[in-house]
Formats: C-alpha cells, sequence, structure tokens
C-alpha cells in the first residue's frame, strides 16, 4: 500500500512539474553562445554569498579567447566595463521580449570594440556603460560578438550566461528553455537538518541526519521514526545535483515538503530580480554558513523572508505538533530538468521529551517585521522593518580606542552571524573636537570579520550618521592620509625603451575616489581589471620620444596626492640570446702539484 502511495505521488510531482515547465518560456528559440558544447561550472540559483547565482557560468575548456556567439537574433542594447563584478559584457534584446547577457568577456568584436575604446576616451574613463539604439549594432542568431574571458570578478576562464525578461528584469533560469545538454543524474541528499522554531534560526545549532539513497529513495538509516520534544520544528537541506557523471555540483532547482501527504510549502528557483537576490540569505542557514559550514537551505520560510522563491501552499513550513500520533514526512527536490530524488521518514513528538520554553521573555529582542531601534547616551541603531529575517538579541557594547584621528567611542552592536536585509542607520556622537581642516574628512567605519569598510558619514549637530548593511564595530575616524603612489623608475628621465607597459598600484588606507594619468597632457587609457593595479599597455597614442606623465590619485574623503615623471621611449631590439658554451662536458684530470 505504501509504495502505490508512494508512486501516485512521485506521478502527480512529475505531472506538476511538467506542467510548471511548460509555461511561457520558448523551447529552441536561443542556441548555445559558444562554439562547443555547453558544459556548466554552474548553474541558476546556485548558492553564492549574499546572492543566488542569477544564470549559468559555460566552461571554456580552461582558455580565454573563445569565440561567443549571439544566442538568438535581436541588437545590441547595452555594454558595460567594470573592474569587478560581470568584467566586460554585452546585453542583446530579442524580438520576443527577453534578453540575453553575456559577462566575464575580453575583447569585443572589431567594430564595437572600436567604438568602446573610442567612447572611453571621450568620457576620460576606463569603467563605462552604454546604452544602443535597435539601429546600431544589429545581430543575427549565431553572429560573433565577443571573446570569452576572465574579466570582473571572474574566478577563471568561463561564459556567464544569463536570459533576462525586458519589461520585469527577472532573469529567468536557462535550463529551462531547451539548451543542448545531457542530464540524466538526480540531485543528492546528503542530509537532513532540524530546528526547533520555538525559538531564532540564529539562536541554535541545527541537528544534523545523515541521508542514504536507496532503490526505493532516501530514507535516515539511523532514525526511521524520528521522536521529537519539539513541539513546533522546520526541516532544511544539505544536497547537491550534478548533469552527469564527473560534472559540477551545482544547486539544487525546487524543493517541497509534505506533511501526512499534504505539501506544506516549496520553493523554485526559475526566476529571479537582482533587487530580490539577497534574499538568499533567509534561505540559508546563514549562521552556520558564517562560522565555516557548507551552505544548508531552508524547507520554511523564515518570519522576515519576503523574498521570491518560496511558493506558501498550506503555512510556512513550520511544523507544529498538536499530538503524539506517528507522522509522516516525504521531502522532494529536482533539477531543472525533471530529475527528482525523494526523502521520506516518520516523526513523532514525544512530550517526555519536551524541552522547558518557561525562560523569562527578553523584551529588548529585535524581531522582523517592525522597526528596531537601539538608543544609547552616545550611539543609534535602527533597523527598517524588512531589515531581520528572525528574532536576534541586540548585543552592544563600547570600547573606548582613542588615536588622533578617532572621534569617538567603538561600538559594538549585533552579531556578524545575523544577515541584515536593508541598511541599518548609524548614528554615532562625536566625543571630542574635530579640527576645521578635517571636519570634511570624517567617515564612520565598520570592522567585522570580511574586514574594514568606511563610509562617508553626514553631519547632524553633535552626532554623524551614515547608512550601513550589517551589525559590527563601529567608529568615527577622520582620514587625513592621502593615497599613495608609485614611482615610475629612477633618473630625471626615465628610460622606458624597454617596456611594454606602464604599471601603477596606488594605494589608501579606506579607499580610493578616482584615479587618472595623462600623458603630455591629455588622458591616457588605464585598465583596471580585477586588482588595484591600473596598466597601460603602449598603442599608437605613445609614439617614441620624450613625454611628460601625470598621476593623480583622489581617495573617498578628497585628499589627492600627484606625480609627475618624464620619460622617454626609443626603439629597441632586445640582444640575440647568449650561446651555450661549446667546452667538453668530460671531468679534467687534476693538475699535478710540482714539488
Amino acid at each position: 500500500m505504501q509504495l502505490k502511495v508512494l508512486c501516485l505521488t512521485l506521478l502527480i510531482s512529475i505531472s506538476l512539474f511538467l506542467s510548471a515547465q511548460s509555461g511561457s518560456y520558448p523551447k529552441d528559440y536561443f542556441r548555445n553562445p559558444m562554439g562547443i558544447p555547453m558544459d556548466l561550472s554552474a548553474n541558476f540559483g546556485e548558492l553564492r554569498s549574499n546572492h543566488w547565482h542569477m544564470g549559468l557560468d559555460i566552461r571554456t575548456q580552461q582558455k580565454v579567447n573563445l569565440p561567443v556567439y549571439a544566442a538568438a537574433e535581436g541588437y545590441i542594447a547595452h555594454i558595460g566595463i567594470r573592474s569587478q563584478s560581470f568584467g566586460r559584457f554585452i546585453i542583446i534584446n530579442h524580438p520576443n521580449g527577453l534578453s540575453t547577457l553575456y559577462a566575464h568577456l575580453n575583447d569585443f568584436f572589431p567594430e564595437l570594440e572600436k567604438y568602446v575604446n573610442e567612447q572611453q576616451y571621450v568620457k576620460e574613463s576606463w569603467a563605462i556603460e552604454l546604452d544602443f539604439s535597435k539601429n546600431q549594432f544589429p545581430v543575427s542568431k549565431g553572429s560573433f560578438i565577443a571573446y570569452s574571458g576572465t574579466t570582473g570578478g571572474s574566478m577563471g576562464p568561463h561564459l556567464h550566461f544569463e536570459i533576462i525578461d525586458i519589461k520585469t528584469q527577472k532573469r529567468l533560469n536557462p535550463l529551462l528553455f531547451n539548451f543542448p545538454m545531457t542530464d540524466n543524474m538526480r540531485p543528492t541528499i546528503q542530509k537532513l537538518v532540524v530546528y526547533d522554531r520555538n525559538k531564532s534560526v540564529y539562536d541554535q545549532t541545527p541537528v544534523f541526519h545523515t541521508a542514504k539513497n536507496t532503490d526505493s529513495g532516501y530514507i535516515l538509516p539511523k532514525e526511521m521514526l524520528m521522536k521529537t520534544g519539539l513541539s513546533k520544528m522546520s526541516f532544511g537541506l544539505q544536497a547537491y545535483d550534478k548533469m552527469r557523471s564527473g560534472s559540477s555540483e551545482n544547486g539544487i532547482y525546487s524543493a517541497r515538503l509534505f506533511f501526512d501527504d499534504v505539501e506544506q510549502v516549496r520553493f523554485v528557483l526559475d526566476s529571479i530580480d537582482y533587487d530580490e537576490t539577497v534574499y538568499l540569505n533567509a534561505q540559508i542557514d546563514y549562521k552556520y554558513k558564517y562560522n565555516g559550514g557548507s551552505y544548508l537551505q531552508h524547507l520554511s520560510k523564515l518570519p522576515g523572508d519576503h523574498g521570491p522563491v518560496y511558493k506558501k501552499i498550506n503555512g510556512d513550513g513550520v511544523i507544529t505538533f498538536t499530538d503524539t500520533l506517528i507522522h509522516t514526512v516525504h521531502i522532494e527536490i529536482s533539477d531543472a530538468h525533471g530529475n527528482i530524488s525523494q526523502l521520506k521518514f516518520q516523526v513523532q513528538f514525544d512530550e517526555n521529551l519536551a524541552k522547558d520554553y518557561s525562560y523569562r521573555a527578553d523584551n529588548n529582542r529585535f524581531v522582523p517585521n517592525k522597526v528596531n531601534a537601539l538608543q544609547k547616551s552616545e550611539f543609534d541603531f535602527y533597523l527598517s522593518e524588512k531589515a531581520l529575517y528572525d528574532t536576534t538579541s541586540p548585543v552592544y557594547f563600547s570600547i573606548p580606542e582613542a588615536t588622533p584621528y578617532t572621534f569617538s567611542a567603538a561600538h559594538q552592536v549585533g552579531n556578524p552571524f545575523v544577515p541584515i536585509h536593508d541598511d541599518a542607520t548609524i548614528r554615532i556622537k562625536l566625543n571630542k573636537q574635530v579640527p576645521e581642516q578635517w571636519q570634511d574628512k570624517l567617515f564612520i567605519v565598520r570592522k567585522n570579520n570580511s574586514g574594514v569598510t568606511a563610509r562617508k558619514a553626514v553631519w547632524m549637530g553633535q552626532w554623524m550618521s551614515v547608512l550601513f548593511g550589517g551589525f559590527g564595530k563601529y567608529q568615527i575616524q577622520a582620514d587625513v592620509m592621502p593615497p599613495g603612489i608609485n614611482e615610475l623608475g629612477k633618473g630625471d628621465t626615465v628610460n622606458l625603451s624597454r617596456a611594454s607597459k606602464i604599471v601603477f598600484s596606488p594605494t589608501d588606507n579606506f579607499g580610493l575616489k578616482k584615479f587618472d594619468v595623462t600623458l603630455d597632457g591629455k588622458w591616457l587609457l588605464f585598465t583596471n581589471d580585477k586588482s588595484r593595479n591600473w596598466i597601460y599597455n603602449f598603442d599608437e597614442r605613445c609614439p617614441y620620444g620624450v613625454h611628460e606623465l601625470k598621476a593623480r590619485a583622489e581617495d573617498l574623503a578628497g585628499n589627492v596626492t600627484e606625480k609627475t615623471w618624464w620619460f622617454r621611449r626609443e626603439a629597441y631590439t632586445p640582444p640575440p640570446p647568449k650561446k651555450k658554451s661549446s667546452s667538453s662536458s668530460k671531468k679534467k684530470a687534476p693538475v699535478k702539484k710540482k714539488n
């Protein structure tokens, strides 16, 4: 009987899944954007730091400069060049109301590359964003548009590819568009995790249960009947998906939770808006990941999670026990190609294991879905009603850290393993007079495990105010140190005849606002991809001869450093390599010394 019910449930699940896939996604409209078979290193919805992955990462055989092609006819609507994020990227608008994005590129196709380079000089900026009309750069399906690369935030050669709804700007899962890929593997369930939902997920460490795969699905071999004293509980999963043997471990597409054969909740990663992608921090166990653990995905919706991926069916996924009967829990996960894995077990509430929650309530707790405030004599901290996903205690203490450049105590607020969705408003009172020449150079600085971040503060009487996205240690500091610029070389006139490029590595304690270089009074294009190095490769804009080079760095506080050099550049032919010695390799007989 149980086998029949399981088979029926599986058939219904597959039917619902296929129905969902037959929505408004055009099949075979887009081609593979590469000229090699599509092999993914990451899929849509994969779990990343502070966001879901919004497209596909297509391997490029560990090479750069492979040709990239337009996935369908349309026109190039936008290009961008950024030091991080997408690096060099192209967006193509298509007649069907969708657009495609191609990122981490090297050079664009020659006509576009030439135009972009000209615009960089017009705008005197290496980083650039350009929009185009329909008639400027039309493309056909399969048109060559760029070379693949590893620019921006890429950690290695690949093509990042997205499909976008032009009207809503939502990113759609490209795996729902029938690209030519083989996926014959079911997702893998590694562990089930259990949460006590009588308290915040940030006030606990979940209980882990290892899952085992069998011919009839996944089971919990050590706990076929889970007895619990938790009157409210929820579940999470550690799981991944592979498309074929030997391929990358990618994220799962969807998960569904059934309690006594009634679906409670599901999440589906079919479309995500960039404005919503930070809600990933509510879908994962953020605390566990922050402390060095793996990604765990909740099978329930946290109280302050207003993101797009959970579909509430019969509540929020939290199980509340009102009896001591044996109940069946059935969890089903799937990939975007319809491969399904299932985990089934039984659970029973045992009053003998019940926990005592009659502790004294803490009225100072921060709770989701309302405005929260912490107000001290020299420090205020405000959170909007959408800032928190679950309840947390606003831990606070101050530290009298004093230097000539600090103008407040250091104020520690909250736990860094609790994520904040919206920026918090922070106000700190000055604890000493600020010299007049420093009054426009004040920052509020945050320190946590991720490092030091500074934001320019706004004066409010004797207070400074700023918006910051997270808990941590905050303090008012003045930035009076100008940026550093390395030297071009030695001598009154530096000889760069042997050099193929010029490299500057400007430094600053809180970050640069702008870095520019001029050659003989004219702005010169230096690239700044993925590092603090600014690089100019010699080209026709720097002919042979003697030239004046000026570099100017400005930091976020307005401190400026300028340096000027003269250099000469002459035709240079490297000397031929030295010939290897042709002397015999035989050992010489020792010379006899005369008596």
